[in-house]
């Protein structure tokens, strides 16, 4: 099979894990996926999918979902099973479901309780597959959407810097073509299919390079925020926002012929003359 790292997920809704990480401690998985050794009777079996020590907390919907399964079995105890597009997720061993069978569900919907800890079982496309594929691919589309100044729901400490941009009157409308188009604007990125506006990467660097010193380190670096990104670095920030928002809008423009709906047809050419791709 196709390697799920192509496989990007589409949501109208944005991206969510499967529960809410503690910042200060990673997550401890009690049970890998694949083959594994059962630890009272050292035989080997498989295990198809990952057990989480997520005890007794909200279970959350990864993303545009619909409720394909509810019930009991001998092997997971009481789950449910949400569709979201190709992949097929099965939560087990939840104490409490919240959803029916048939029910859509949006990004981090609260959709049960945990039990004793939590099992995560994943198909694509009707293939079980290592549950750290899907949520490697969520974790990078949270990250992605964090970086154009969508906050979303995930374990990544909050930067309460107060940014604006160019595009906030269409900060909504923009939002949801993100959780819409975003992956797919990645993935093209990555492949090389779609190249940014010329101009792009050299008014970035001219950003970085002119930035005032104390806007770095301004407060105390942590994982989630390693330049130590104060109030200082606002400026910088909504400079750089605006560069990868509009570069973001381009690929709309050029690559689905999409723009946002408070465009005029001025607009729209206006648009695409100060940001024309990179040449080929």
């Amino acid at each position: 099979m196709e390697t799920t790292k192509n496989k990007f997920l589409e949501s109208a809704s944005g991206y969510a894990m499967p529960f809410a990480g503690d910042e200060e401690h990673d997550v401890l998985i009690t049970l890998g996926y694949g083959e594994q050794t059962h630890p009272m009777t050292g035989e080997k079996f498989v295990h198809q999918g990952m057990d989480f020590a997520a005890v007794n907390v909200p279970l959350y919907a990864l993303a545009s979902g619909v409720v394909v399964g509810v019930g009991k079995d001998a092997v997971h105890e009481q789950y449910i099973i949400i569709s979201y597009g190709g992949y097929e997720v099965k939560y087990g061993h939840i104490y409490e479901s919240y959803v029916r069978y048939g029910q859509p569900v949006t990004a981090a919907q609260t959709v049960a309780m945990s039990g004793d800890f939590l099992h995560l079982g994943v198909r694509f496309e009707g293939e079980q597959i290592d549950p750290k594929d899907l949520l490697g691919l969520l974790y990078g589309n949270i990250s992605q959407l964090e970086a154009m100044g969508i906050k979303q729901f995930s374990s990544l400490p909050n930067q309460d810097i107060p940014v604006k941009t160019d595009f906030d009157a269409d900060k909504e409308e923009i939002q949801r073509l993100m959780f819409r188009w975003l992956p797919t604007y990645m993935m093209e990125l990555g492949k090389g299919s779609y190249r940014p506006s010329g101009r792009l990467e050299q008014t970035l660097r001219n950003a970085f390079s002119m930035a005032q010193k104390d806007v770095f380190f301004d407060e105390l670096p942590t994982i989630g925020n390693p330049l130590g990104l104060g109030s200082n670095a606002a400026p910088l920030i909504s400079k750089v926002q605006n560069l990868l928002i509009a570069d973001f809008l381009n690929y709309l423009a050029l690559r689905r012929n999409v723009y946002l709906s408070s465009w005029s047809d001025e607009q729209k050419k206006s648009f695409l003359t100060s940001w024309q791709p990179m040449a080929t």
